[in-house]
């Protein structure tokens, strides 16, 4: 065994021996509903991150207003290293989405740990005579007004890459927000909408059982998990990238060396050759980062999705 791992396991071991003596609980928010993409990440990470870190595992789902909630409850949490939060790309939509936050995106949460990537997938009602991207813009083009598109609700990441998908090849089709993706994918199958963006995860048993039909993925490259369905890019869409990622948050207080630790244990059960056979199967690419590259991150994006946002004049209910 190499020498760098060993000392990362002491190192790993002395950590859930320091933890031990404190608290017995780490609590992991979740700002979704049990069955989602987060909720199922957070679960499947959960084992690993309590035998690292010597604690047991809470994982605590706090849904609503697009994980604001959720968020909110994390930066009035103890900054002791006790609770963090997993959280989506979603994370920096919000403070272009809402006026008001209850805290400040950027001094009262700290980014910790990346999780990974995954893309959106485009998927069609079966009744829609499309087969692939040139026949849906077609479609599109000869037949205004006829495509409605789902999402999870105004603001979330099948709406945003609709918007990009709409902005870059120049059309427009209208929007039907839904209270979370299970309804929108029910009337996906039934044709009561005709196309919307979902991930992988959600989507793919749909796509698998051939009740919906899936005519491009929202990655540069193609994804393992649906390796015969194109890319946006290579569909002629140029330079198309919508890969939203899924990361860890804690609140900004919290010891530097605390946080450290966290990404540590975080990277550490994203090693786990199970953890990442099950997130493949999630779509999800695992891209473990320090803490300085995940922060750069996410404060790239809180810059690129705030002009996106407001260029769109979007707005959360």
């Amino acid at each position: 065994m190499h020498l760098k791992n060993l000392l990362g396991i002491f190192f790993l071991s002395f950590v859930g021996l320091s933890s031990a003596q404190t608290s017995k609980t780490t609590t992991i928010i979740v700002p979704f509903a049990a069955g989602g993409t987060v909720d199922i990440v957070a679960r499947q990470l959960a084992p690993d991150l309590g035998r690292y870190l010597g604690d047991s595992v809470l994982v605590d789902n706090r849904g609503g207003a697009g994980g604001t909630i959720a968020t909110a409850k994390l930066a009035s949490s103890n900054a002791d290293g006790k609770t963090i939060m997993f959280h989506h790309m979603g994370f920096v939509f919000n403070p272009a989405l809402y006026e008001k936050l209850p805290f400040d995106t950027r001094k009262d949460i700290v980014p910790v740990a990346d999780i990974g990537v995954t893309p959106n997938v485009l998927v069609v009602t079966n009744s829609l005579p499309t087969k692939n991207i040139a026949e849906f813009l077609a479609y599109v083009k000869k037949n205004p007004g006829k495509i409605n598109y789902g999402s999870g609700g105004i603001g979330s990441a099948g709406h945003l890459a609709m918007e990009m998908f709409e902005e870059s090849a120049n059309f427009r089709a209208t929007h039907v927000p839904y209270k979370g993706s299970g309804p929108a994918i029910t009337d996906l199958i039934s044709g009561q909408i005709q196309a919307m963006f979902m991930t992988i995860a959600a989507i793919k048993p749909y796509i698998d059982s051939g009740q919906v039909r899936a005519l491009a993925t929202s990655g540069l490259t193609r994804t393992p998990s649906l390796p015969a369905i194109p890319t946006l890019n290579e569909s002629g869409l140029k330079g198309f990238s919508f890969e939203p990622w899924y990361g860890v948050f804690a609140p900004a207080k919290t010891p530097h060396k605390t946080l450290e630790q966290i990404n540590l244990a975080v990277n550490e059960a994203l090693k786990n050759p199970d953890n990442q056979a099950k997130l493949a199967g999630q779509g999800l690419e695992v891209k473990p980062m320090t803490m300085p590259q995940f922060a750069a991150m996410v404060d790239a994006d809180l810059v690129k999705w705030d002009k996106v946002i407001r260029r769109l004049n979007i707005k959360a209910e």
